[in-house]
C-alpha cells in the first residue's frame, strides 16, 4: 500500500510542477529516443545487408586470382595485402578450364554450380538501349548455363539460353520486362526475335532478344523507380568475344556449394587445391578463396561495433539527464523540508522518507523513458522509411531502455532521498 501511495504523490508533484518535471525528463527523453532510434536503423540495416547477400547467395564462394604476398604470409581466406607492385597479371596467371575441370573432378560432391560472369557495363556507368527518344538504362552482363540457371530468372515470354547460344557464341539476349514497358509498350511476346542495339562504355552492341524475365527491384540497383537499371543477359562465351578474352583463363568466378558443405572450411580446401597444385611456382600471383558467410559476419559484426559506438555516444545524454533528475530531488527535498519534518514526527521510519523519494525519482526517469521509447521509435522508424527499408523495431533496445530509466532514477535519486531520511526532524520543522 505504501508503494502505492508513493506513486501517487510522485505523479501529483509531477502535476503540480508541469513544465519543471517536463524541463527535468528532457535529458532522460533525448537520450532514450537517441538509443533507440539508433538500434532501429542499425537492426534494419543489418536485415537488409543479410537479404542482400542472401539474394547473392549465401553459399557462395568468391574465387579470384590475386597477387601474392611479398612480406606477409597469406591469411585463412588466401586474401594477402603485401607492399609493392610485382608485375601485371599474365594469361599464364589466369586459372584454365582444364583446372577448373580438375577441381570439380576432386569435388563433385561439395560443387552445386561454377558460375561465370562477364561484366561489360561498370556499377556506376550502366549502358543503354534506346528505341525513338526514349532509352532504358542496363547492365550488359555475360553468364555462363549455372549463372543463369542460379538467377532463377522467372520468364514471361520467349525461352532462356540453349545449349548452342554458349557455345557458338551467339549475339542473343534476354531482357526485363521493365524494358520492355518502356520500349514496347508491355509487348512481351512482341519483342521476341527484334533486334537491340546496347551502347555500352562507348561501343556499339547488337543482340536478338529471344526471352523476357520479370525485374525485381534489388536494394542496390541503380535508377529512378520510372526507369531502373536491369539486368540484360547474354551468354558468357559471347561477352568473352565482344571483350576479346576468349581461349583465356579466368581470373574470377564463383563457386556454390551443396548445403552440407561447410562453406569456411571448403573455401581453405580449394585455395590450397589451386595455389599446391598450379601456382607453387608462379613467382607473382595465387588463388583466394572467400565465404559469403565470413563476408556476411564480418558486415554484422562491423554494422554492430559502429551501432555500439554510437549508443553510447547517444547514452551520454541519459547521464546528463540523471544528475539533471538528482539535482530536481535536491530542490524538491528543500522546498519539502517541512512535510518531512511532520511525517517524521508522525513516525515515518528513514526508510519509507528514503523509498518515498526514491519512488519520485523512479516515476520521472520511467515517463521521461516511455516517451523516449515512443521518439524514439517514431524516428527511428521515419529514418529507415526515409532510407527506403523496412523499419525493424529493436525489442531489445526498448527493454534495455527501461530498465535503464529505473536504473537511473534508483542510481540518481538514492543520494537526495537518503539525504532527506537522514534530516533530523526538529531542525526540519524548525526549517522556514
Amino acid at each position: 500500500m505504501l508503494f502505492t501511495e508513493n506513486i501517487l504523490v510522485a505523479l501529483a508533484g509531477l502535476k503540480s510542477n508541469i513544465m519543471r518535471s517536463l524541463l527535468t525528463m528532457l535529458g532522460i527523453i533525448i537520450g532514450i529516443a537517441s538509443v533507440i532510434a539508433i538500434m532501429t536503423v542499425g537492426n534494419s540495416i543489418t536485415i537488409m545487408v543479410n537479404q542482400t547477400m542472401q539474394d547473392l547467395g549465401a553459399n557462395n564462394l568468391q574465387m579470384g586470382v590475386m597477387q601474392k604476398s611479398q612480406e606477409k604470409e597469406s591469411t585463412d581466406t588466401g586474401m594477402n595485402y603485401g607492399e609493392g607492385y610485382v608485375r601485371e597479371m599474365a594469361d599464364s596467371d589466369l586459372i584454365t578450364q582444364e583446372m577448373m575441370d580438375d577441381l570439380l573432378t576432386e569435388y563433385k560432391d561439395n560443387i552445386k554450380y561454377v558460375m561465370y560472369t562477364e561484366e561489360m557495363t561498370g556499377f556506376y556507368e550502366p549502358g543503354k538501349v534506346s528505341k525513338g527518344n526514349t532509352d532504358a538504362k542496363v547492365n550488359l552482363i555475360g553468364k555462363n548455363a549455372d549463372a543463369i540457371k542460379f538467377k532463377n530468372l522467372d520468364m514471361l515470354a520467349g525461352r532462356q539460353f540453349i545449349s548452342h547460344d554458349y557455345s557458338a557464341a551467339k549475339r542473343v539476349c534476354i531482357v526485363s520486362d521493365k524494358l520492355v514497358d518502356r520500349l514496347y509498350n508491355g509487348d512481351y511476346d512482341g519483342v521476341i526475335g527484334k533486334e537491340i542495339e546496347v551502347i555500352a562504355n562507348g561501343a556499339y552492341y547488337k543482340y536478338y532478344v529471344v526471352g523476357v524475365y520479370e525485374f525485381v527491384q534489388e536494394s542496390f540497383s541503380l535508377g529512378s523507380s520510372d526507369n531502373p537499371t536491369t539486368d540484360l543477359y547474354i551468354p558468357y562465351e559471347t561477352a568473352r568475344v565482344a571483350t576479346h578474352k576468349q581461349n583465356k583463363g579466368i581470373a574470377y568466378c564463383d563457386l556454390v556449394t551443396t548445403i552440407d558443405t561447410n562453406n569456411d572450411e571448403f573455401a581453405t580446401q580449394v585455395r590450397d587445391f589451386f595455389n599446391m597444385k598450379y601456382y607453387a611456382k608462379n613467382d607473382a600471383y595465387e588463388v583466394a578463396c572467400i565465404s559469403m558467410t565470413s563476408m556476411m559476419d564480418s558486415m554484422n559484426s562491423m554494422i554492430s561495433m559502429i551501432q555500439l559506438a554510437l549508443s553510447v555516444i547517444a547514452a551520454i545524454s541519459l547521464v546528463v539527464g540523471g544528475i539533471g533528475v538528482m539535482n530536481i530531488m535536491l530542490v524538491s527535498i528543500t522546498e519539502r523540508t517541512k512535510e518531512i519534518g511532520t511525517r517524521k514526527a508522525l513516525g515515518a521510519t528513514n526508510g519509507s522518507i528514503r523509498l518515498q523519494f526514491i519512488t519520485e525519482s523512479v516515476v520521472i526517469c520511467l515517463i521521461g523513458g516511455a516517451i523516449g521509447m515512443l521518439a524514439g521509435v517514431g524516428l527511428g522508424t521515419f529514418a529507415v522509411k526515409m532510407m527506403g527499408y523496412e523499419a525493424a523495431v529493436s525489442v531489445e533496445s526498448i527493454v534495455i531502455a527501461v530498465g535503464f530509466s529505473m536504473a537511473i532514477g534508483v542510481f540518481f535519486g538514492y543520494y537526495p532521498a537518503n539525504k532527506a531520511a537522514k534530516l533530523n526532524p526538529i531542525d526540519a520543522l524548525r526549517y522556514e
